[in-house]
């Protein structure tokens, strides 16, 4: 068996019999750990648009929001079981971003800032639809995750064990897009879009795809969400945090990779909790940005590619140290 296979092993028996194990009690940690998880899978989501799609985005928090109502709504309205919910919530914000479409005609801050538009629209429509949505009053009583096979999936364990597979199903379907024709036409098309057009490569629909699938697994985070929180409204589901927060955790960490996002939001989420949100209980958002200034100028790829570097100049001067 290969070293990577053996290694891959190691951390998901770590990810999914350790930490429960020996962690699983401290329900304030645990709790931070599913917060960090659902960040983290939107900055995944994020990465694959930006990173597959060649297209920034500010309004993530659309396709959040949306799955998050698309899933409460089955289950309130409809009485649907929550895990089929939650992936049709997925679907719903999907579906969504075709109404986002003809932004895609636009580049560059163009683009992110349509987005970001239509991200408020989305807020607008959940506020003033009060048969459906609620209104600005929201929806309570939402139905908590299910318990299957003797495990309690409400619990702060189980959510951890939901959105750790989620997340993880997504780092599949992003290592596996990116390995695929289509991820090598996507490169190509971050080269030269219009080289790529000439030899037939459909840019605008390699585009659109990105774009539904980073919807699709925002959404699902953003069901998993409701369902964990049991209450929704507006301003909470669409608020622009479920954008910014995601964004910072994937350029800290190094949105050009996959696992970058992912370590970003742990970093930054629970630096900020268990850290400087103690030093400095109001405002210390302030010391996020600087943290995340401190990491672009240090390195602009991100910590993991700056982990990275670190770790092949050790190797380099090992057989040095070695002959002397």
């Amino acid at each position: 068996m290969k070293t990577s296979t053996w290694a891959t092993a190691l951390l998901l028996a770590a990810l999914y019999l350790l930490v429960p194990l020996f962690l699983g009690e401290r329900l304030y940690l645990m709790s931070l750990i599913v917060s960090a998880l659902t960040l983290g899978g939107i900055a995944l989501a994020w990465a694959l648009l930006g990173n597959l799609g060649g297209m920034v985005s500010f309004g993530h928090a659309a396709f959040f929001g949306v799955g998050s109502y698309v899933s409460a709504l089955l289950t309130l309205k409809l009485g649907w079981p929550v895990l089929p919910s939650m992936l049709l919530g997925g679907v719903g914000a999907a579906v969504a971003s075709l109404a986002m479409l003809p932004a895609l005609r636009l580049q560059g801050p163009y683009f992110a800032l349509a987005i970001l538009a239509y991200a408020q629209i989305f807020r607008i429509l959940a506020t003033e639809w009060r048969g459906l949505t609620g209104g600005a009053g929201g929806l309570s009583s939402i139905p908590s995750l299910p318990r299957i096979a003797g495990v309690d999936l409400s619990s702060k364990t189980g959510a951890y064990l939901v959105i750790l597979t989620l997340v993880l199903l997504f780092v599949a379907v992003y290592r596996r897009l990116r390995a695929s024709d289509y991820g090598l036409a996507l490169k190509a098309m971050h080269d030269s879009e219009d080289a790529t057009r000439v030899v037939g490569v459909n840019s605008t629909g390699l585009k659109a795809a990105m774009l539904l699938v980073s919807a699709g697994m925002t959404g699902v985070i953003g069901a998993f969400n409701a369902h964990i929180i049991n209450f929704l409204e507006p301003d909470y589901a669409f608020d622009g945090s479920w954008t910014i927060i995601p964004v910072i955790a994937a350029i800290f960490g190094g949105y050009r990779t996959i696992a970058g996002p992912l370590v970003g939001a742990a970093v930054v989420y629970l630096v900020s909790q268990l850290l400087f949100k103690n030093l400095l209980p109001i405002g210390h958002e302030i010391m996020l940005g600087a943290l995340l200034a401190l990491m672009i100028i240090v390195s602009p790829g991100g910590l993991l590619p700056l982990l990275e570097r670190a770790l092949r100049r050790r190797r380099t001067e090992e057989p040095s140290h070695a002959e002397t």
